[in-house]
């Protein structure tokens, strides 16, 4: 959430942000409840102080054998507390309603996120890898997972209805595969590997800043008691919160887990193939710093590159974009997006995702530091996607595949496929 501090003094940051966002936010509703919980906040105050005061005075003329004095002091203190108890109720109900608005503020944007309305406005920023020319003979990547019978869509919507699928044999190897490369790579990045609950409590998704906006995204199980996250970024900021860390270094952690989406919105969109579908798998990159911008952006750079790096392992060719302000999540301070070439779709799609939340996460989850006079300040926090499949496959199918229909493995990958150089359909072999 933001710093509430910070907004009274610049509410025309905020304003900014929100316009530049596209968003129906309303900003002078928060101002105005805070201005209304803060003047009682005052009141309460001032009348318990009142009301103590009155039962010191009642005590002292008791003592003083002033009967008549202590009794007027006690009337006083009692219909005092009855005010008391009133502002109380009436504090509680503006702080409730200032922080069910505070929770809907979208971040703050950096100075230099591009403005725009949808991904059409993202900026390109660089590219990496020749983008092939399409032959006659090549293949989507469901007629290459047929013709290697890995992959199955049919009999993951017997399964799981639309956007089920079934992973087999050098597809479920392959998925697994692309997983441990990544986090191989990121420990020896200096990342602690961590494995993470994927269903989750609901204030863990409130603390990750997937709540309450993202709740049409997200399976409930259990009549709303669990929450199954759509990445460990949520588990990984709850087990955190709370906590005062050292960030002498930054904390940095990466997991592996089973994600979940329910695309809500998109009816109809990429409902063929594995681009767009309700489970899958993400190697994620969390990282928590101090509260100085020119830490985090280095690290935002960093994290990215750990994902162009990871691309790079997989020879695929991809590009890396500035996400404009009306495409960006709604916690990201400044994002950037990988997008790789995808042969069916003649075009990018987005692959990977990097965030800078500056304290806004932090905020909600209360994790601190202590600055150098042993003050605690809130962190900022950072996270990446280092790779999701099984979209990763749709490229890496389709890029790596010879006429015959055979896919060659990219090199960094090969360890993780038994030293396989490449995979042979039945009709080659």
């Amino acid at each position: 959430m933001l710093d509430m501090n910070r907004i009274r003094v610049d509410a025309a940051g905020l304003r900014e942000a929100v316009k530049a966002r596209g968003l129906d936010f309303p900003v002078e509703r928060l101002l105005e409840t805070d201005r209304v919980r803060r003047e009682l906040q005052t009141r309460v105050e001032a009348a318990r102080k009142s009301r103590n005061e009155c039962s010191d005075a009642a005590g002292n003329c008791l003592r003083k054998g002033l009967k008549n004095e202590a009794e007027f002091y006690k009337e006083k203190g009692r219909l005092l507390n009855q005010e008391v108890t009133e502002l109380e109720l009436k504090l509680s109900a503006a702080n409730a309603e200032y922080s069910g608005v505070l929770l809907l503020a979208p971040n703050l944007v950096s100075p230099d996120t591009p403005p725009g309305t949808s991904d059409v406005n993202n900026v390109p920023l660089r590219s990496c890898g020749e983008v092939p020319e399409m032959a006659e003979w090549t293949k989507d990547h469901l007629e290459l997972g047929k013709l290697h019978s890995m992959i199955d869509a049919a009999g993951g919507v017997k399964i799981a209805g639309s956007r089920g699928y079934i992973l087999r044999g050098e597809g479920a190897m392959l998925h697994r595969a692309v997983q441990q490369m990544a986090m191989d790579f990121l420990t020896g990045r200096g990342f602690e590997p961590v494995e993470v609950p994927v269903a989750v409590k609901e204030h863990a998704m409130m603390q990750a800043g997937f709540f309450p906006q993202g709740r049409d995204q997200t399976y409930s199980v259990n009549d709303g008691e669990f929450h199954l996250a759509g990445t460990a970024e949520v588990p990984l900021v709850a087990y955190l919160s709370g906590e005062i860390l050292d960030v002498t270094h930054p904390v940095k952690l990466a997991a592996a887990s089973a994600c979940f989406r329910s695309e809500a919105g998109s009816a109809g969109r990429d409902v063929r193939g594995l681009y767009r579908v309700h489970q899958f798998a993400k190697v994620e990159q969390v990282v928590v710093c101090k509260d100085d911008i020119t830490t985090a952006e280095a690290l935002l750079n960093e994290i990215t590159g750990n994902a162009e790096q990871i691309l790079q392992m997989l020879e695929l060719p991809y590009r890396v974009v500035a996400v404009c302000a009306g495409d960006m999540g709604h916690k990201a301070y400044k994002q950037y997006d990988i997008e790789t070439w995808m042969p069916s779709r003649q075009a990018y799609g987005e692959t990977h995702s990097s965030s800078l939340l500056l304290d806004y996460q932090a905020r909600r989850a209360n994790i601190r530091f202590r600055d150098g006079e042993g003050r605690p300040r809130y962190c900022y926090t950072l996270n990446n996607t280092a790779v999701a499949t099984p979209r990763i496959l749709i490229p890496l199918l389709e890029h790596h595949q010879k006429e015959d229909g055979s896919i060659c493995i990219p090199q960094a990958l090969q360890p993780y496929m038994h030293g396989r150089k490449e995979l042979k359909p039945e009709a080659v072999r």
